[in-house]
């Protein structure tokens, strides 16, 4: 899918994530991260996978656990909505998931592996889509959203965190 969600596809909140994402096709864009996100983890020290740039902060193992559960939710999301089901999928707590979470007794080797599985279960998914499905729209966290900009949620949510990743727990 190269064509980019138009913005009745998705609620207003979302765009801070799809605007993240580059032209050209969302699975390739997806495909790519998946290389970088890994290089990148792969280059970090355990020890520093447990680093919080403040108080009250998620550590940087926690932030990718985030990024994974994130996907996992919204890959949910997209495949009952591809799938053509119309009931309304509820939103979820971050904050709760991560309290119900244990990534900080995971090595890190653990946390990126665990990445590489959500990631690869999600492109798998989306290469299963035909056109129409890609174009659905169904409810979830009380709008209207089309699986192709869930597909673009999830590029753009983790460039998100990649970008607070690089800018308050690497470079330090």
């Amino acid at each position: 899918m190269t064509q980019r969600p138009s913005r009745d596809e998705y609620f207003d909140y979302y765009e801070q994530y799809i605007g993240l994402v580059g032209e050209g096709s969302v699975t390739e864009w997806l495909t790519k991260q998946l290389a970088s996100t890994t290089e990148l983890l792969s280059d970090i020290p355990e020890e520093q996978a447990n680093y919080r740039y403040a108080e009250g902060k998620w550590t940087l193992k926690e932030v990718i656990g985030h990024i994974s559960d994130n996907e996992r939710v919204m890959s949910y999301r997209l495949l009952r909505i591809a799938r053509g089901d119309k009931t309304p999928l509820s939103g979820y707590d971050q904050d709760e998931f991560m309290n119900g979470a244990t990534f900080q007794e995971w090595s890190l080797s653990q946390i990126i592996e665990d990445y590489i599985s959500v990631r690869r279960a999600t492109l798998a998914l989306l290469r299963g889509l035909s056109d129409e499905a890609w174009l659905r729209i169904g409810v979830a966290n009380g709008g209207n959203i089309s699986a192709r900009a869930l597909a673009y949620i999830i590029a753009g949510h983790e460039t998100h965190h990649l970008n607070i990743i690089q800018e308050k727990y690497l470079e330090k």
